[in-house]
């Protein structure tokens, strides 16, 4: 399947009731169900990717009916690539794309994700690791690379997209960090 366009997220107080929106999500519209699954703090998380008319639909079945268990959703139409791989938490980095590291740490998981694209989008950095809620109490964490003024920009947009959300926990460029923080990586 390509990559898809627009990326939708939902995220629920409810266990319960996040089984029943993915179902109904699923039917509403032709997405691709990218994570659907338990996180901290007793919540769920639903992300679907596709065209902007069906994420579109599958996001609003789901706001529709979830009442008030729905804690935050998010359409973003026209995500960048780069934020699917590192949902996957599948980029390797290499030495020669390892700079600066920027982290930008939110209060949930949908709204790391709206400041990962906007990252992404504002400045040349490499995303590489979209880290939601497991092992986190719910938060979100993004990490990405490049030269020092791109972290610096691309942080700089990611923390003002979830601070205008009322989200962002802390924003941090680490200009020449040691080698042993991308080890993991590499």
């Amino acid at each position: 399947m390509p990559t898809p366009k627009s990326i939708g997220v939902v995220e629920l107080s409810s266990i319960g009731v996040g089984y029943r929106i993915e179902d109904e999500m699923l039917k509403a519209a032709s997405v691709e169900l990218l994570i659907a699954r338990t996180i901290c703090s007793g919540k769920y998380l639903i992300v679907v990717g596709g065209s902007v008319a069906n994420v579109e639909a599958a996001v609003q079945a789901a706001t529709g009916s979830g009442g008030e268990a729905i804690i935050d959703s998010l359409v973003i139409p026209n995500v960048h690539e780069s934020v699917f791989p590192a949902l996957g938490q599948s980029v390797v980095l290499d030495d020669e794309n390892s700079g600066a590291l920027g982290v930008v740490e939110t209060f949930s998981g949908t709204s790391v994700i709206a400041a990962s694209d906007a990252a992404v989008k504002s400045a040349r950095v490499t995303l590489f690791r979209i880290h939601i809620a497991m092992a986190l109490g719910g938060k979100g964490l993004c990490l990405m690379t490049g030269s020092v003024a791109d972290v610096r920009a691309a942080v700089q947009v990611a923390a003002e997209e979830a601070r205008s959300r009322g989200l962002l926990v802390s924003e941090i460029v680490i200009p020449r960090p040691s080698r042993e923080l991308f080890e993991e990586y590499l």
